[in-house]
């Protein structure tokens, strides 16, 4: 993927002009681009919604199924706001100045069973880099039996994806505290990072330690004190994760896989017939923009055009730098994406899904 390269383009100033206007914004109102109060009682919030059931069924009191259930899938929906709105901003550099906050802050994502270290390589440096490009784009690069490009491959079996990729979203965190971040760690060890002298082993028996611990908390220490059959436990255990994973995927895909954005292909020399701002805007959209409480719950990853664009601000500015995205993309002839609500977005990523199974 470092061959990738995009062009200088006439629309180059479009990012230099949103830079100075972001900056004066800050200024006049006298705030910092970093997470603020509300960042911190998020962080609490979502940490205890995490943990708070987890303890709960620690201490075998739990004696009714559904109860147990209730309680894992609560703490699903925690497990999902940790990730979408605390971690995210942390290993972005954006939930504080402090980089050694952000550095274990960044560690909540560790602590809910994945790695941090894959994430941000996955996250930071291929999907910010290449959004939507396929083999650039790791977000898009799916198992075979699911297509997110009209660039990739199509098989048979895409033509009903639009159907059964649900369930596979709900699988999508299982996958990810097994085995996807030792795969991903290996590929990206191909690539280039983790290439330092021991540096691979190291992370595989960082990434192995995080995960025994992870299971020692979350599954584990219930099966030995909840005094219920192992089976319902470990079923309420996944529903947690099919409820994360269903929140996580549907969250992050509608703001792509979507009718309206592109999904450009580099030429035979890894040339991208754009620049990188003007890229960003024509392979992402937003959605929901007015719905202030979803936006807070999901991390502000309805604005999904400003993240990318401005991935070292924190998501509680998000709403308020819309209008000046909005203004200067339209000064520029730049495309800015919106959906009105979420169901229409994931209506949109649904056809989109449907579409790319046919054709």
């Amino acid at each position: 993927m470092k061959d990738l390269k995009f062009i200088k383009t006439d629309q180059l100033e479009f990012a230099k002009v949103l830079r100075i206007r972001v900056d004066d914004y800050f200024k006049k109102n006298n705030k910092n681009k970093y997470g603020n109060s509300l960042m911190v009682i998020k962080t609490i919030v979502m940490l205890s919604m995490f943990f708070g059931p987890l303890i709960i069924i620690s201490t075998g009191i739990i004696t009714n199924p559904l109860l147990l259930f209730a309680l894992y899938i609560t703490s699903g929906l925690g497990m999902a706001g940790v990730g979408m709105g605390v971690m995210h901003d942390a290993i972005h550099g954006s939930y504080s100045k402090n980089r050694t906050i952000n550095k274990y802050m960044s560690y909540t994502m560790n602590l809910i069973g994945a790695n941090a270290n894959v994430w941000r390589i996955q996250h930071n440096v291929l999907h910010h880099t290449y959004t939507n490009i396929d083999k650039g784009d790791d977000d898009i690069n799916a198992p075979i039996f699911l297509r997110f490009s009209p660039n990739a491959r199509r098989y048979w079996i895409h033509r009903f994806q639009y159907i059964y990729i649900w369930l596979f979203y709900g699988l999508s965190t299982l996958s990810w505290i097994t085995m996807k971040d030792f795969v991903r760690a290996n590929r990206y060890r191909k690539m280039g990072f983790f290439n330092k002298g021991g540096e691979f082993k190291k992370e595989l028996l960082k990434i192995a330690g995080w995960k025994i611990l992870y299971y020692s908390y979350a599954l584990a220490l219930p099966l030995i004190m909840v005094p219920l059959p192992a089976w319902i436990i470990i079923l309420a255990f996944l529903s947690m994760h099919f409820v994360t994973g269903i929140c996580i995927s549907i969250v992050f895909q509608t703001a792509h896989i979507l009718p309206d954005t592109a999904f450009p292909q580099p030429d035979k020399n890894g040339l991208i017939a754009n620049d990188w701002a003007a890229h960003q805007l024509a392979t992402t959209s937003n959605y929901a923009p007015r719905s202030s409480l979803f936006s807070w719950l999901i991390g502000g990853l309805n604005f999904q055009v400003e993240h990318h664009l401005l991935p070292n601000i924190c998501h509680v500015h998000y709403k308020a730098l819309s209008e000046i995205v909005a203004k200067t993309a339209k000064e520029f002839d730049l495309p800015y994406t919106v959906k009105k609500t979420f169901v229409s977005a994931l209506w949109c990523h649904m056809k989109m899904l449907r579409q790319l199974g046919r054709g």
